[in-house]
């Protein structure tokens, strides 16, 4: 395939720029109205017009959409910020000089920031509610979806906390080692962490029973679950791993390799909000969708020889954007003809 057919879709239904920066993550906006890139240079992207805010003093660490619009950020100035969509930055917290280098959100106004061994809980006023401390650094934070609990991860496991305890004390999720991600499935079944090792530990919060999926030549550093749960999607090897969650799986079931055979890392995925297909980025910049069910795989954008860093779809599923450690981004809308 050549470097114009893999380019046809951001060519013909969407737009890319060089923003400058190392892209550390992005996200769009709950209204889907906008995209918000984060940039190792402090600065947040819009996607209209690619207009720059000075969101932080430093580097920015971490983005999540806000409740309704906008975007939360975190920093190594130790702040917390939200950007309005029409670029106003606002300060919600500052933590003195610990990094902010987890942020999460619910659509319900709760926002989330890892600080050191702690996570600090604020609602969509920015009033401070609780702060969560842990055994050791918050490497990762999850919201479910209900905004009913939140986990967050850490060595030797992970925390699942209930958000309105009035006594704050987590369910410990525990296995040894360096667990640096959390996530967790949509019906709020299961818990699955990234660790240090080229592996992922998961426990079913049913009874408790563990679940380890192994076999990466890389660790894994992006990972995601499928709208309705059923895949665990993540990066890690030349291809996209699915782990199936369903038919008593993952646990003595082989994973499904989508979109591989170049040997070129995969390092970011972004499951698609409604349907069963996987947006993934790759270590050479190729960007890429492929359906689960068909295998069919369709190039996005074409290689640049630098890894694609942030991967995210809107919430109606409408506009794919990525990013590179280079500092090159693109949007594309799918429902353009």
């Amino acid at each position: 395939m050549s470097a114009t057919e893999a380019d046809f879709l951001l060519e013909s239904r969407g737009r890319a720029t060089d923003l400058g920066a190392w892209v550390i993550g992005l996200a769009f906006s709950r209204d889907s109205a906008l995209a918000g890139f984060a940039l190792g240079d402090g600065t947040l992207r819009l996607s209209e017009g690619w207009a720059s805010v000075a969101a932080h003093d430093g580097a920015c660490l971490a983005i999540a959409p806000d409740a309704k619009d906008g975007f939360v950020t975190g920093g190594d100035d130790g702040r917390m910020v939200r950007v309005a969509p029409d670029g106003t930055a606002t300060e919600l917290a500052k933590y003195g000089s610990r990094w902010v280098e987890q942020v999460a959100t619910h659509d319900s106004g709760l926002r989330a920031a890892a600080v050191g061994k702690a996570v600090h809980l604020l609602d969509g006023k920015g009033a401070a509610l609780k702060s969560l401390a842990h055994p050791s650094s918050v490497t990762g934070i999850a919201f479910d979806a209900k905004g009913k609990r939140i986990a967050a991860s850490h060595y030797n496991g992970a925390s699942l906390w209930f958000v309105a305890a009035k006594e704050d004390k987590p369910r410990l999720l525990e296995w040894k080692g360096s667990h640096t991600g959390v996530v967790i499935s949509p019906d709020g079944t299961h818990v699955v962490t990234s660790m240090q090792e080229n592996t992922l530990h998961g426990w079913r919060l049913a009874d408790g029973q563990h679940m380890r999926m192994a076999g990466y030549p890389s660790k894994t550093k992006s990972l995601g679950f499928t709208a309705k749960g059923r895949w665990l999607a993540t990066a890690g090897a030349d291809c996209v791993v699915l782990w199936p969650f369903f038919g008593g799986g993952p646990m003595g079931k082989a994973p499904t390799e989508l979109a591989g055979g170049d040997g070129v890392l995969c390092t970011m995925v972004a499951c698609h909000p409604t349907q069963e297909v996987v947006a993934a980025g790759f270590g050479d910049g190729l960007v890429l969708i492929a359906d689960i069910a068909s295998g069919r795989v369709v190039p996005v954008a074409a290689p640049r020889g630098s890894a694609v860093s942030a991967l995210g779809w809107n919430d109606v599923g409408s506009h794919l954007a990525f990013g590179t450690e280079a500092g090159f981004a693109g949007i594309v809308d799918l429902t353009r003809r």
